[in-house]
């Protein structure tokens, strides 16, 4: 193996243009600045989103128990943003394997690049963030999902094609 093909990847800055038809999936834990990073970028329609949907559901972003629903909801939008090549981002926390693993196979399955952006943001303005929240995430969730924030190696691993970071997360 070359030193070249040895050598780390490293997370880049995204790109202020998007291949048409990508699939942006976001990775972070909770208040680490992924919707509000979204809502500058791009316009509303171009967001997948488990707490829109669970709000669409039950008027509430928090109600944990319509899951099930959400989840059948965004496969719905992204399969048919998919057909249509419409660039789209998963705006959800993705620290999961499987999580980001089903968004990964159904761009693949429709030949879509795919890129991650991954929220670094620190813990401790997570947990500030969190606290200002009118709808706060329990504390240990947050602290949870920070410690399990995949790095950038295991998200090359997984099959994304670009990895980057959002650098400024302030909202």
């Amino acid at each position: 193996m070359s030193a070249a093909a040895a050598a780390p990847r490293t997370a880049t800055a995204p790109p202020t243009v998007w291949e048409p038809g990508s699939v942006i999936v976001l990775v972070g834990p909770p208040a680490s600045g992924k919707s509000t990073w979204t809502s500058a970028r791009f316009p509303p329609t171009a967001r997948v989103s488990l707490d829109l949907y669970r709000g669409l559901l039950t008027d509430s972003e928090a109600a944990q128990g319509a899951t099930e629903e959400a989840l059948a909801l965004r496969a719905l939008v992204l399969e048919g943003r998919l057909r249509r090549a419409r660039t789209t981002v998963c705006d959800s926390t993705s620290i999961e394997i499987p999580a980001r693993a089903g968004l990964l196979a159904r761009a693949r399955a429709h030949g879509r690049p795919v890129a991650a952006v991954r929220f670094a943001t620190p813990l401790e303005e997570c947990l500030a963030r969190n606290a200002a929240r009118e709808r706060t995430v329990p504390e240990g969730v947050v602290r949870a999902m920070h410690t399990a924030l995949p790095t950038v190696e295991e998200l090359y691993a997984e099959g994304f094609d670009a990895v980057h970071h959002p650098g400024d997360t302030t909202p």
